[in-house]
């Protein structure tokens, strides 16, 4: 059974910084590329970065300079380092696993960036 649990979300002032945490199981973790999305409310679900088996990285421009995404491939996590957190970051973040032609993803975690 795969599951992708979400941690570390919840309500921080704007300048503020959270550390987001996913942690994965039922997977062969090294072969997955793994990254964040986000959905805020009314808005479609984006990207928001992600990174390769190779760990290569790839950034939403509106995230560069301030989210880091890294992998540990003998835990089978990932986790978001997120600095300098904007009103316009909240939204309800997921993680998600994917190979080619299949991606798992979590139930998410809740961000909220207060003004």
């Amino acid at each position: 059974q795969v599951q992708l649990v979400e941690s570390g979300g919840g309500l921080v002032q704007a300048g503020g910084s959270l550390r987001l945490s996913c942690a994965t199981s039922g997977i062969i973790f090294s072969m997955n590329a793994v990254g964040w999305h986000r959905q805020a409310p009314g808005k479609q679900r984006e990207l928001v970065a992600e990174i390769t088996t190779g760990g290569r990285t790839n950034y939403a421009n509106s995230v560069k300079g301030r989210f880091t995404i890294s992998r540990d491939n003998a835990k089978n996590t990932v986790a978001l380092q997120m600095n300098r957190l904007k009103p316009e970051d909240t939204a309800v973040y997921y993680c998600a696993a994917s190979r080619p032609g299949i991606t798992y993803r979590g139930q998410g975690t809740q961000v909220t960036v207060s003004s």
